[in-house]
């Protein structure tokens, strides 16, 4: 088949359920941890949404948060999850676990570059934000290249969600705070992806569970 007349995939990026971190936005980042009671029921209508929309894959990263939202749409839709290590959210460093009024407190300075650039300035001790678009987008990349003209839902994070629709829509990348809300979690953000590279943007950070 021709580049040209290869089908386009679906993609839907779906944010996580809540943590016990969601209070305070606590950065998480690479903190290994579960979705609450309020996940588990933002994970459940996720489901109910999966089963109308009818994905044809699901992906999640490997951190436990993501794959316990992607283990509710598996068990109401028959699908297996796919873990992919590359859709993991950015590793915060010195912010990891605190929220950004506590590191304030503590660094001033390095939050007010932060606020300014958090690419050029990003948190100390953390993943480069171009580290983590780059890997983001090859991962969504071979995953939409696997599966032409389907419906591929992945589950991922906040962070990583804004960094690779950036990347992939031309959106400059130290914007992503600024020109994209955060997507709420079970929220969904669709995108199109063609033969031949190109990639649209359908909708974002539409309320999870919500279809149509």
């Amino acid at each position: 088949m021709t580049p040209s007349a290869t089908p386009p995939t679906l993609v839907t990026l779906a944010r996580h359920g809540r943590t016990p971190w969601h209070e305070g936005n606590r950065y998480t980042g690479s903190s290994d941890i579960g979705i609450d009671d309020v996940g588990r029921r933002q994970a459940a209508a996720l489901a109910d949404w999966a089963v109308r929309a009818r994905p044809d894959a699901l992906y999640a990263s490997d951190l436990q948060r993501s794959r316990e939202t992607a283990g509710a749409v598996a068990a109401a839709t028959g699908l297996t999850v796919a873990v992919d290590a590359r859709l993991r959210e950015l590793d915060f460093g010195a912010a990891e676990g605190k929220m950004l009024s506590e590191l304030r407190a503590v660094e001033p300075e390095t939050v007010e570059r932060f606020l300014r650039d958090p690419v050029e300035h990003h948190l100390p001790g953390g993943e480069h934000p171009e580290a983590g678009a780059d890997r983001a987008e090859k991962a969504l990349r071979e995953i939409a290249a696997r599966h032409p003209g389907q419906h591929v839902l992945v589950v991922g994070h906040n962070t990583m969600i804004r960094l690779v629709l950036c990347r992939l829509v031309g959106i400059p990348l130290r914007a992503y705070r600024t020109a994209l809300r955060g997507p709420e979690p079970t929220a969904t953000t669709a995108l199109t992806f063609a033969a031949d590279g190109t990639v649209t943007l359908e909708y974002y950070n539409r309320p999870g569970g919500s279809h149509g």
